[in-house]
């Protein structure tokens, strides 16, 4: 795409440089941000034993956080499309910081929803704004920039096993507090990006004042985009719902299933987390050779029998069926994020919060959907339920080819 005469050749240069000392810091920066989060399902067998609270109760903790972060999301992406606020980095993060003392030392189950209620605001915020830094970062490098800013986060929710078996054990409730300090190194690293986005903002004024005035000269989204667009919200939904299940509530059937401690059960679903992590890492360069269509629709395939068999087979086999299935599904998930971006050119925001917004909304009502399900018949059989949900991924065979996004984004 040629650039305006009035741009420099060092600002085009610029453009083009992939920023890698940018993208680890946001990759960190969404690390420590997801971490946080995953402090509150990696709490529930803490609160169920503390405070006694059902099955059902958990869903909708899970669902007041997440919730409040997906129907926030896509807000945060439209506005900041319109007018990008660095600055709402680091607000986004301090937000987070309340919403972590609160839970820590919230008496009752009111509070702790409206404390969880803070951590998503803070959420909503960062998604968006910092997948939008990774995509400023990128250079010509999208599919590397994006896998790198989701593995950070992918990495945080990861790391929620092991804060229960090392922190939130020993030290119950209150050990969430601890992670005041890491909101608090967060948005100390968010006004250094704050700081380098508004100097890019600047830098690309011309590019952005152009981009924008195309944008509102173009009809609405055609019909074809949007059921593409209808196609990876159902391939988001399918992922989401699963993924939400096992993260939330598997620990509870490792327990029942195969006796193990909470630390034990924790160790388990690590395994699955942070396979999921190294999935979402390689995911975008693989799709960056093979295509985003073909990455998608493998590893929605590849998915089914893992997720099936899981609840079925001893614990030896599941653990390692737990590493597959997480690596395997989950390099699509910078993936779809891509192609939506691809999809809808300029609307890097919106469809950040769209696709990643969605993700967390739908393991929202999945979460309350599905703790009413263990309650009202077991655990196992709302295990052995979801195990089923990669088979809508078959739908991703019928997405656009590669080639055939760029088409419809050059005859618009």
């Amino acid at each position: 795409m040629g650039q305006p005469a009035t741009v420099s050749a060092k600002t085009t240069k610029t453009a083009d440089t992939t920023m890698f000392n940018i993208l680890f810091i946001i990759g960190l920066c969404h690390l420590l941000n997801d971490a946080i989060q995953a402090v509150v399902p990696a709490m529930f067998p803490i609160l169920e034993k503390s405070m006694g609270l059902s099955f059902t109760q958990l869903g909708i903790i899970a669902f007041s956080l997440n919730m409040v972060s997906s129907v926030l999301q896509p807000v945060v992406g439209f506005v900041t499309d319109k007018r990008p606020m660095p600055f709402a980095l680091p607000i986004g993060l301090t937000l987070t910081l309340g919403g972590v003392l609160g839970m820590a030392f919230a008496p009752s189950f009111g509070m702790i929803v409206l404390s969880v209620i803070f951590i998503g605001l803070g959420s909503a915020i960062f998604h968006p704004e910092g997948s939008r830094v990774a995509f400023m970062a990128a250079g010509k490098r999208r599919g590397l920039a994006q896998s790198i800013y989701q593995v950070g986060g992918n990495t945080g929710q990861a790391l929620a096993p092991l804060i229960t078996a090392l922190i939130l054990v020993p030290l119950g409730q209150q050990g969430a507090s601890w992670f005041s300090l890491v909101a608090a190194l967060a948005v100390l690293l968010l006004i250094y990006i704050a700081n380098w986005y508004k100097q890019r903002l600047v830098e690309n004024l011309p590019i952005i004042k152009k981009k924008n005035s195309m944008s509102s000269k173009k009809a609405g989204l055609s019909k074809k985009v949007k059921q593409s667009l209808f196609l990876i919200l159902l391939l988001i939904f399918a992922r989401s719902w699963y993924i939400s299940g096992m993260t939330n509530f598997y620990a509870f059937f490792a327990i029942e299933e195969y006796s193990l401690t909470i630390k034990e059960s924790q160790l388990f679903l690590f395994a699955f987390l942070i396979a999921g992590a190294f999935g979402t890492f390689f995911g975008g360069p693989l799709a960056d050779r093979f295509g985003k269509k073909k990455l998608i629709s493998v590893s929605m395939l590849l998915t089914i029998p893992f997720s099936i068999l899981i609840p079925f087979v001893p614990s030896f086999i599941a653990f390692i069926f737990l590493m597959l299935t997480g690596f395997i599904l989950m390099t699509n998930f910078s993936v779809t994020v891509v192609f939506a971006q691809e999809l809808v050119p300029g609307k890097i925001g919106t469809m950040s919060g769209l696709t990643v917004g969605l993700a967390f909304g739908m393991g929202a009502i999945g979460s309350v959907g599905l703790g009413y399900l263990a309650d009202l018949f077991s655990m196992s059989a709302m295990v052995s339920s979801i195990g089923f949900l990669p088979l809508l991924g078959l739908l991703a065979f019928l997405l656009p080819s590669d080639q055939m996004v760029q088409k419809w984004n050059q005859e618009n």
